[in-house]
């Protein structure tokens, strides 16, 4: 592995259905299928926010991704940071662009360990070892073979998930006494929940709910392991493919969803809804089957894990480190970085999960997701356009992300619905996503800002970027 982009990459090779299940390895993660039931059985509907956030992102990919993928391939940019340093030629929006990613992606990595320990300690296993073990084993095998590793597993990780999930869906339902009765003894389970909740939609959930599907969506796409597992395609029609081909593992996350009804409903009790999941398996299931899916669940852990601890080491090395020493790296120099990262990257956050609680994970991955989307108007509004001016985007970036994290800060990071308070003139108060506001707010000042440098003539950077490479 004599460069980044052949260990970070897997050199660019991965075709149709290799980049699918690396992709959705990526995006369906153990927390996936820990946490979206866990949403239904503690929250009820609102928990389906992630239905259609999927459906809603996958056009929104198709759009987006091919043009970006062949601007990256053009100018050999293995994060979307490099991708802003050729647009726009400001180093201070390309470091900002970087630590937001390297920021978001370490929540949400301590998030599949977390996953991971759910499940041992499901299966009645005492002490931190297991997970120690796991880590150990998560380390050497990205380590040497980079992204050709997590690929491989995926496969096998996906594959099971599907068996897990579909045997789960025909065989618990027909013990329960059918999905009518499901849904009735889920409502009324629901509703002696403190605060209630029911598997409808209330009224005044409806902003709620909408703005966290697309404020999900668009993050989504920005995070580096996303970034990652795209730009391994071969070429942009194999990322055109698996937009079109992605909506599969909507289907499957609907029915993932569905598991948090199936433990309310077959009466699991637990203070900690994120071992709702885990404990329907022990309950419902033979034991030499819930074995079976609490092990696809901790495979579910390491795909993902691995993919987003290569995805920072590749930010850190490319354009973090890089920025800081102000010289182009050999690319052996760059591999030999990139892998040593990736190990700290994992260290870290083996040590956040054991050593501090669980809740500190979700809640800075609670965050992670409203920073993310504040790269939308470099990222993908630059991919259309190089209109506005790399200062104003900074700024703009300042206010989303400083904004942003306020509003979840005054929730005390319990939530991410933030009840907006405009004038009655503009309607009043509006219960929504932190990142919605904190993304329009941070378009306002860069459109404002762009305006105003442009007339004071700031200088606006230079676009090395191939103009014929954003053609079709």
């Amino acid at each position: 592995m004599g460069s980044l982009e052949e260990w970070g990459l897997a050199g660019r090779s991965f075709g149709t259905w290799v980049t699918w299940f690396l992709i959705g390895g990526d995006l369906y993660t153990a927390y996936t299928v820990i946490a979206v039931p866990a949403a239904l059985y503690g929250a009820g509907a609102m928990g389906f926010f992630a239905l259609p956030y999927a459906v809603i992102a996958y056009p929104y990919m198709m759009l987006v991704l091919p043009r970006l993928w062949t601007v990256c391939h053009r100018h050999g940019y293995v994060t979307f940071a490099d991708f802003v340093a050729g647009r726009y030629g400001n180093r201070w929006l390309t470091i900002a662009i970087a630590l937001t990613g390297v920021l978001a992606l370490m929540p949400y990595i301590a998030l599949q360990l977390v996953g991971m320990k759910v499940v041992i300690g499901a299966m009645g296993v005492e002490g931190e070892w297991p997970l120690a073990v796991a880590f150990v084993i998560l380390a050497a095998y990205t380590y040497s073979s980079g992204l050709r590793a997590p690929a491989v597993i995926a496969i096998v990780k996906d594959v099971m998930l599907y068996v897990m999930v579909l045997a789960a869906l025909i065989y618990i339902p027909i013990r329960l006494g059918g999905y009518a009765r499901i849904f009735e003894l889920a409502n009324q389970a629901l509703a002696l929940h403190t605060p209630s909740a029911t598997i409808h939609l209330r009224q005044g959930q409806f902003l709620g709910y909408s703005t966290l599907a697309i404020g999900s969506a668009i993050a989504l796409m920005l995070y580096p392991h996303t970034a990652t597992a795209v730009l391994s395609a071969q070429n942009a029609n194999v990322v055109r493919r698996n937009a079109a081909m992605l909506p599969a593992y909507s289907f499957l996350l609907g029915l993932i969803a569905l598991l948090g009804y199936l433990a309310l409903a077959a009466g699991v009790v637990t203070k900690d809804p994120n071992m709702a999941v885990p404990l329907l398996f022990l309950k419902m299931f033979p034991e030499w089957f819930a074995g079976f899916c609490l092990a696809a669940v901790a495979i579910g852990a390491l795909v993902p894990a691995a993919i987003m601890s290569i995805a920072a080491s590749n930010l850190f090395t490319r354009n973090l480190y890089g920025a800081v020493i102000r010289r182009k790296m050999l690319p052996q120099e760059e591999s030999q970085m990139a892998k040593v990262v990736s190990l700290a990257v994992k260290f870290g956050a083996l040590v956040f999960v054991l050593k501090l609680p669980a809740t500190y994970a979700i809640e800075m991955q609670l965050l992670g997701g409203i920073w993310m989307g504040q790269l939308f108007p470099s990222v993908v509004v630059g991919v259309f356009t190089r209109w506005f001016h790399p200062w104003a985007l900074f700024a703009g970036w300042i206010a989303g992300m400083a904004s942003g994290t306020a509003m979840a800060l005054s929730l005390g990071l319990k939530s991410s619905v933030y009840l907006l308070h405009l004038p009655a003139s503009l309607g009043g108060t509006y219960a929504m996503y932190a990142a919605v506001p904190a993304l329009i707010l941070n378009l306002l000042v860069s459109v404002v800002l762009t305006v105003v440098f442009r007339a004071a003539k700031v200088d606006g950077g230079s676009d090395v970027t191939d103009a014929a490479a954003y053609v079709g």
